[in-house]
């Protein structure tokens, strides 16, 4: 199903559930940080991805997807865009829905590999911004 991408983020944020963070930070001041404790406190179970730190918001942070022991529906990424093609691959093979990433962050390769491989894509736009935009409501979340 070809969705634009209003549609695509609505989906998401309707139906994410546990959402893997690639690049968490444990800074507060850093987006990869308040942007998954945003997202933390609406709901969404929140698993840290970064090999330099142990946990994260309560929980135990992994050092890549591989290593995640749960099913993932989300990556959201906060990686530079030419470190997002590793990424994209885990997130191929870990069986996530979509992938998301953050502002700032474009890879039209690694987009269009994702695609083909049947998951949902965003690009350049922060999640947070975009959950307080078009915010699910209990009919589709």
């Amino acid at each position: 199903m070809i969705r634009s991408k209003e549609e695509t983020i609505r989906h998401i944020l309707a139906t994410a559930r546990t959402i893997a963070v690639v690049g968490f930070s444990s800074l507060p001041h850093r987006a990869g940080y308040y942007v998954p404790a945003y997202l933390q406190r609406n709901g969404y179970r929140i698993i840290p991805v970064n090999p330099h730190l142990e946990d994260g918001l309560g929980e135990k942070a992994y050092p890549d997807l591989p290593s995640v022991p749960e099913p993932v529906d989300l990556v959201l990424l906060f990686r530079r865009p030419e470190h997002v093609p590793p990424s994209v691959d885990e997130a191929i093979r870990i069986g996530a829905k979509a992938v998301w990433m953050q502002q700032g962050i474009v890879n039209q390769a690694a987009a269009d590999k994702a695609r083909a491989a049947g998951l949902d894509v965003i690009m350049d736009a922060c999640m947070m911004v975009e959950h307080r935009r078009f915010p699910p409501t209990a009919g589709n979340k």
